[in-house]
């Protein structure tokens, strides 16, 4: 916490952070606004709620401090960076980014939020060090609706392997962060942009494709999965 102190306005929301903190690292078995508010001991999750909501704080720099903790704790030139997404279920319509679509959290299509994190993962130990919330086209095509919510002006759509490639992992290479490896599922693997990108950067990738993704070959494109077929047993 003495690391990021200085990113918060006041005394208030630096000790709530804290906390916040505390009890993220507890072993509660649900973790939201009202349970880690009583692990805090506080009567109710208004704290939380404001903290998370309303206090002045700077999330960037937080983030920017905390892959350096991360960085300098789990060294490793030959650690691996993991791109995935993960889901919150949401009941209303109101919060950022929130629209009926897939997750895995759940398991199928609900009415959620989704945000795509960035793992650096070591010999010594793997932590969260970036993430980028899922801005559904939705909501880009719809300023008033991103005004009310307080998406700032100008933000437009991307996928989750351009939020992947040109907001997380090219930070992460461009601060020099030792890493050798990025690895990811098919929401990833089959979308050009961060192969491209991972190539630009000379970073070697191992990223998952569905089983109809078009591979190019010298006999033509072909379905990942009719290559896999004619691969001999003994191969």
């Amino acid at each position: 916490m003495g690391r990021i102190a200085g990113r918060f306005s006041g005394v208030e929301p630096r000790h709530r952070a804290g906390r916040l903190v505390l009890g993220l690292l507890s072993d509660l078995p649900r973790k939201n606004c009202w349970t880690l508010a009583e692990h805090a001991g506080d009567a109710t999750p208004d704290g939380m709620q404001h903290l998370l909501h309303r206090a002045k704080w700077d999330t960037d720099a937080v983030r920017d401090d905390v892959r350096a903790f991360v960085a300098e704790h789990l060294h490793d030139p030959d650690a691996v960076l993991v791109v995935d997404e993960t889901g919150d279920l949401k009941k209303g319509t109101a919060a950022m980014g929130v629209q009926c679509q897939y997750t895995g959290t759940a398991g199928r299509i609900e009415n959620s939020q989704v945000a795509v994190y960035l793992v650096y993962s070591a010999a010594h130990g793997h932590a969260a060090i970036d993430r980028a919330l899922y801005i559904p086209r939705s909501w880009t095509d719809d300023p008033d609706r991103c005004r009310a919510a307080g998406i700032p002006d100008g933000v437009t759509f991307a996928t989750k392997p351009q939020l992947a490639a040109r907001m997380m992992v090219t930070r992460v290479l461009d601060t020099g962060v030792p890493t050798r490896w990025v690895a990811g599922d098919e929401v990833y693997g089959d979308n050009p942009h961060l192969r491209a990108a991972l190539e630009d950067r000379r970073i070697g990738y191992v990223l998952a494709v569905s089983s109809t993704h078009q591979v190019v070959t010298h006999a033509g494109k072909a379905p990942a999965k009719a290559l896999v077929a004619k691969i001999p047993k003994r191969a």
